[in-house]
């Protein structure tokens, strides 16, 4: 049954293909899906101009298409992914990190190696040496997910 739709769409169906895949980047952006997508259209365009050549069996045709996305992937990632622009504000979208070398005071004792301290208008969860409520600590960390800041007594 498939090989019967594959023959009657002849060089449709990497349009298809392409097509699809472009829908499914549509519906799951990941900007990785647009690439291929693309080369499956530009198959799909080269076999429109050249289906009834001899050369161009299914194998060629999908050789060329894994050529061309590989291509067209990595000029799609040197296109878009190089942007990395440095910024005034490396620490924006983490609060924690923000917090390194603030000082505050223990909302609530450190008991096992956990507490709490109270910085600006948040309670933050802290690790660090067992130390009493009302304690003085300085922040020295933060871990990456920003949940939990690292404290040392002053």
């Amino acid at each position: 049954m498939l090989d019967r739709i594959i023959s009657e769409l002849g060089p449709w169906n990497w349009m298809v293909l392409g097509i699809a895949l472009l829908v499914m980047e549509v519906v799951a952006p990941g900007i990785f899906m647009l690439w291929i997508g693309i080369a499956a259209l530009i198959i799909g365009a080269v076999s429109l101009l050249i289906w009834d050549a001899g050369f161009w069996t299914w194998q060629i045709q999908i050789l060329a298409f894994l050529a061309l996305s590989l291509v067209s992937a990595y000029v799609g990632t040197k296109l878009v992914g190089g942007r990395q622009d440095p910024t005034d504000q490396p620490l924006l979208n983490r609060r924690g990190a923000q917090m390194i070398g603030k000082m505050a005071t223990l909302a609530e004792p450190i008991k096992d190696g956990r507490g709490r301290i109270k910085l600006g208008d948040t309670l933050w969860r802290v690790s660090g040496p067992d130390l009493p409520a009302g304690t003085q600590v300085r922040v020295t960390g933060a871990a990456d997910t920003d949940l939990e800041l690292t404290v040392e007594a002053v």
